[in-house]
């Protein structure tokens, strides 16, 4: 178990850096195991890829490491999120489905749901051509079938980082924005955040800091080959409700959802450019049509449909697309998770736990060995 500082001392048990989702999951479960917490945040909770991400609550198409850890967020945490923070954070359990528009799609569908299935895993399931159509009347007829996951949904990032924010105060986290971390240092058995509104100390570091995150890694002895890129997305103006899953393709990237008052949102990992040291990206509408094309494909009543408004945030992406959830290789009393490479929104609430276990108890009851921070080290 962790040790307690003296309350009387003023100081924290843990520094939890960055205020996206992962950190302010995390600053929530460590609270609720009694630790006292401060969140040091860059610009304002939720500013990048947290706030700004398409939404999906999927365990649809995972990475097989993924797998676990997302349906224990999709089971215990997702579908009872309005008990564990007071919000359900916009979740609407819509079911995701991936399609297949053509014979090579269809068995790489087969293959992989095969594959699941072989592991133990059943939450994805081939659904054929017609099962397509009763779920998505107004799909373009040349899709041939498709992977169904009928519990996973979507939900409204704002209002999820919003609601852990809160439930975090509440809990007593203390979380101070506009302060940019320069340094972190480890001395005498405490770690020292430096910031323009100065130094923060406690026996315990979580770095949670996002596409910021591979420095903070670099200074304690534990180098990633993270790269920070940006992410882009766009809606559309409102329409005639005509789809209820969130639909993704196997062929092409697509990430596609209508919400109640009509607007669709596209994404699927459209990447643009992104100035790290700036905290800055900005829109590259050359790279929107590729995908604006891909929603006109399966749905050509939407060719006329105009694009209300387009935006990005920064996001850290590894070379495996899996990300870091992991204790230091290198340092004592330091936990990273990060680099989730535009896939960390349904983990997120299950990251805070996995922290909070590894921080109090030292291991994890879910497999997290594919996350090791030093995986890279012999490349």
């Amino acid at each position: 178990m962790v040790a307690l500082v003296n309350p009387a001392s003023g100081s924290s048990d843990v520094l939890v850096i960055g205020g996206g989702l992962q950190g302010l999951s995390s600053a929530f479960q460590l609270a609720k195991a009694g630790l006292r917490v401060r969140l040091i945040e860059a610009e304002y909770c939720g500013r990048h890829a947290s706030g700004v991400n398409a939404g999906g609550v999927r365990t649809l198409g995972r990475h097989v490491a993924e797998i676990p850890l997302a349906l224990a967020a999709r089971e215990q945490l997702w579908h009872r999120l309005a008990d564990i923070i007071g919000s359900d954070g916009g979740f609407v359990p819509s079911g995701q489905l991936q399609v297949a528009e053509n014979e090579a799609d269809e068995i790489k569908a087969k293959a992989r749901v095969a594959m699941l299935n072989g592991l133990g895993f059943f939450h994805e399931q081939w659904v054929d051509q017609q099962q397509v159509r009763e779920l998505v009347p107004s799909i373009s007829p040349h899709v041939v079938g498709g992977i169904w996951a009928d519990r996973d949904g979507y939900a409204l990032p704002y209002k999820v980082a919003t609601a852990y924010r809160l439930a975090a105060e509440k809990l007593g986290v203390q979380i101070v924005e506009q302060a940019p971390v320069l340094r972190v240092d480890h001395q005498a058995g405490m770690w020292q955040a430096s910031t323009a509104q100065g130094a923060f100390h406690a026996p315990w570091l979580v770095n949670t800091a996002g596409a910021w995150a591979a420095d903070f890694a670099a200074q304690v002895g534990d180098p990633v080959p993270m790269v920070a890129g940006g992410l882009m997305l766009m809606v559309t103006q409102r329409v005639a409700p005509f789809v209820k899953p969130v639909l993704g393709a196997m062929g092409r990237p697509l990430s596609f959802k209508q919400f109640d008052n009509g607007t669709v949102l596209i994404g699927g990992g459209l990447r643009c450019e992104a100035d790290a040291s700036q905290r800055h990206a900005m829109v590259d509408l050359n790279r929107m049509p590729k995908s604006a094309q891909t929603v006109i494909d399966l749905f050509p009543h939407l060719r006329d449909v105009s694009i209300a408004r387009a935006w990005t945030g920064i996001e850290g992406f590894m070379p495996d697309e899996i990300p870091v959830i992991s204790p230091s290789a290198s340092a004592d009393n330091l936990v990273h998770a990060f680099g989730f490479s535009a896939h960390g929104f349904e983990l997120s609430p299950m990251t805070g736990c996995i922290v909070a276990e590894l921080v109090t108890k030292g291991t994890s009851s879910l497999p997290i060995s594919a996350f090791r921070v030093d995986r890279f080290a012999a490349a």
